[in-house]
């Protein structure tokens, strides 16, 4: 266990909302492996603190003079670095089978979830960072957030759509990974939390298997997803 480890996490306006799904992917990776970490709220437009890593998202992990970026790199990093502690793949095999869940979680749940929460991100944000993230996001979708907004009916059928073959797993196990979680898990789940912090849109229905998978990940690991702070909606 490794006490020189730092986290950059993306955080709102109160430090303690931590939301990026790909920040989260990391905190349950290292919750795996029981390894301690601090973590450091970062925003958007503090690209200056997470320079050394040689680019400007998040997550960032620190472990001595490393600087590590990217949730797979960081999570292979872990693997390979930290052999003694619980694995996140079991084997070769299971290592190529979460690659492939965590490039499918990145280029097809996440834009799809991202229709359904993003116009809820701008209130939860620090002032600073608010034109940057509707300049920039409202370009990436070509569109506005009152226009994504209205459109939401429609994201959420359509990622009820992409969610079809995870709703098929998991209605035949308990999680992602087979008996127990791992980064397979981590991978999906980071989405799921992303819009649990962020937004009061269910994504769900209560009696999905999906649902049910989401209530077990929210417990494992001491609770630490569960624990963690959400937007406070009137």
């Amino acid at each position: 266990m490794s006490a020189a480890l730092r986290l950059f996490d993306l955080a709102g306006a109160d430090d303690g909302l931590r939301f990026s799904p790909n920040c989260w992917r990391t905190r349950l990776a290292l919750a795996h492996k029981g390894l301690a970490v601090q973590t450091i709220a970062w925003r958007f437009t503090e690209k200056d603190a997470i320079a050394q890593s040689g680019q400007g998202k998040v997550p960032v992990l620190v472990d001595g003079d490393k600087w590590l970026h990217e949730s797979w790199d960081i999570a292979e990093y872990l693997e390979d670095n930290y052999a003694d502690s619980p694995s996140l793949f079991g084997c070769a095999q299971g290592r190529a089978t979460a690659r492939f869940v965590n490039q499918w979680s990145s280029e097809v749940l996440h834009p799809a979830v991202a229709r359904v929460v993003v116009p809820d991100i701008p209130a939860a944000l620090h002032d600073k960072d608010r034109d940057y993230f509707r300049t920039t996001r409202e370009a990436a979708f070509g569109r506005t957030f009152a226009a994504l907004a209205a459109e939401r009916g429609e994201a959420l059928a359509a990622l009820d759509r992409t969610l079809g073959v995870l709703r098929s797993v998991l209605a035949r196990q308990s999680f992602v990974a087979g008996a127990a979680p791992a980064y397979a898990d981590h991978a999906v789940f980071g989405a799921f939390q992303w819009a649990r912090a962020i937004s009061g849109v269910k994504l769900t229905a209560p009696d999905d298997p999906i649902s049910t998978w989401v209530d077990r990940m929210l417990d494992a690991y001491g609770g630490l997803a569960r624990s963690a702070k959400r937007m406070e909606r009137v």
